[in-house]
C-alpha cells in the first residue's frame, strides 16, 4: 500500500472526502473545509484533481461559496459526495444543515443540493435543489441493469418522530422529477444512517448503513430487488464498529467496503476514532438474509496517531487495470485534519497462491 497527501492546509480543517474517476482518467476529490469537526462557523466545499493516478494533486478550487455561520440557526455545508455518470458529467451531492448538531434532531434545515461539472471538475453549476430531506447524502446512483436502467437514486438519513430513518428518492428522467421518499430502513431500536447504496450484478441494490449508538455495533443492510421501489428486512452485516461504509462492486466480482472503525464503549468520549478499515466481501454476503450468511476479510488502511484523532470518512474508485484508490481524512501528524490517498490492490487483501495443487 502507498500513501499520498492529497491536501494539507494547516490553516483550515479538511475533512469528509470522496473521489470520482472521469472518462479521461482524471481523479477528482471533493471535500469540506470547516473551522473544526465540532465548529461549523465557516464551511466550504472544494475539489482538487490528479492526472497521474493520485500521485500528485492540484491546488484547491471551490465548488460552493463559503458559508459563515454566526448563529446555529443558520445553515452550513456538511458532507459532499461525487460521482461520474454515463453522461460523462460529474455530480456532487452535499447537504446543508441548520439547527441540531449534524442533524441529530428533527428541527432545522436539512437539504441536499446538486452541483454539476461538464469539464472534469474545473467549473461547477449549482447549487441545484433536490427534494431530498436529510443529511450525509450518498453518491448519486445510476442503475445499470434490469428494468430500471438509467434510474437515479439519491439517499440520505433523517430523524423522524425520534427514529433514525434512511430514505431514497428516485428519478427516471435524470433529475427533472423525483419520487416521494421511499424508506430503505427504519428500526426504533437502532440508529441507522449514512447509507451507501450500490448495485450488484443481478440488478439488486444493497444499502449498507452505519449504526450510530456509538456502541461498536455491526453495519446493517437492506436489499432492493425492484430498482429501489421497495426494500427488504434490515439485517446485521459482519462489519463490527462500522461507521460511514462506502460499498461497491470490484472488477473481480467481489465487493469492497471502506469504513471507519469505531470500537464503542466510553472511549469515544476522548479517543473516539483512530482507524480506517477496508473490507472485502461477496455478493452472496450482500444478499444474505442474516449475519450468519455474511463473510468479510478486513484490512487496516490507516491509523490516526493524534491525541485528538479524527478519521474514517472515505471514498474509492478502481482503475481499469485493477488498482484501487481510496481517499480519507485524518489528523495524525497535522495540527488540523488533512486529506490522504491510498493505492491498494485486491491482492493486498488475499494472496492467491497455489500450494500442493490447491489454490487458496
Amino acid at each position: 500500500m502507498e500513501k499520498f497527501t492529497i491536501s494539507r492546509d494547516d490553516t483550515i480543517y479538511e475533512a469528509w472526502p470522496d473521489i470520482a474517476l472521469t472518462p479521461t482518467g482524471r481523479l477528482v476529490c471533493v471535500f469540506s473545509e470547516c473551522s473544526h469537526h465540532g465548529n461549523r462557523s465557516y464551511t466550504r466545499i472544494v475539489t482538487t484533481h490528479s492526472d497521474d493516478r493520485g500521485r500528485t494533486w492540484s491546488g484547491k478550487s471551490p465548488v460552493t461559496e463559503p458559508l459563515h455561520k454566526p448563529s446555529p440557526d443558520l445553515p452550513h455545508w456538511n458532507c459532499a459526495r461525487v460521482v461520474s455518470l454515463s453522461d460523462s458529467k460529474l455530480y456532487v451531492t452535499v447537504d446543508t444543515i441548520a439547527g441540531g448538531h449534524e442533524g441529530n434532531s428533527d428541527d432545522g434545515e436539512q437539504c441536499v443540493w446538486l452541483f454539476v461539472s461538464s469539464d472534469d471538475g474545473l467549473t461547477w453549476t449549482g447549487p441545484l435543489p433536490t427534494p431530498v430531506e436529510g443529511i450525509v447524502p450518498d453518491r448519486l446512483i445510476e442503475v445499470k441493469h434490469g428494468d430500471s436502467i438509467g434510474r437515479w437514486i439519491l439517499a440520505a438519513h433523517k430523524i423522524i418522530d425520534e427514529v433514525w430513518e434512511e430514505r431514497a428518492w428516485l428519478s427516471d428522467d435524470c433529475g427533472a422529477t423525483w419520487s416521494t421518499p421511499i424508506t430503505i430502513a427504519r428500526d426504533p431500536e437502532l440508529k441507522l444512517c449514512e447509507g451507501s447504496v450500490f448495485e450488484l450484478p443481478g440488478g439488486e441494490l444493497c444499502c449498507l448503513m452505519r449504526e450510530n449508538s456509538f456502541q461498536g455495533l455491526d453495519a446493517f443492510k437492506s436489499v432492493s430487488r425492484d430498482g429501489g421501489l421497495t426494500w427488504g428486512t434490515v439485517t446485521s452485516f459482519a462489519l463490527p464498529g462500522c461507521h460511514r461504509p462506502v460499498g461497491g462492486l470490484l472488477q473481480s466480482g467481489r465487493v469492497l467496503v471502506t469504513h471507519r472503525f469505531l470500537q464503542g464503549g466510553a472511549g469515544w468520549l476522548g479517543w473516539w476514532t483512530q482507524n480506517l478499515f477496508a473490507a472485502l466481501t461477496t455478493v452472496e454476503s450482500c444478499l444474505a438474509d442474516s449475519r450468519g450468511g455474511t463473510s468479510t476479510r478486513i484490512m487496516p488502511l490507516d491509523y490516526d496517531r493524534s491525541p485528538v484523532a479524527d478519521t474514517g470518512y472515505s471514498g474509492w474508485v478502481q482503475f481499469p487495470d485493477g488498482e484501487i484508490y481510496v481517499v480519507n481524512y485524518i489528523v495524525d501528524d497535522a495540527p488540523k485534519a488533512q486529506i490522504r490517498g491510498y493505492s491498494i490492490w485486491e491482492s493486498d487483501f488475499i494472496l492467491e497462491q497455489t500450494n500442493g495443487g490447491d489454490t487458496k
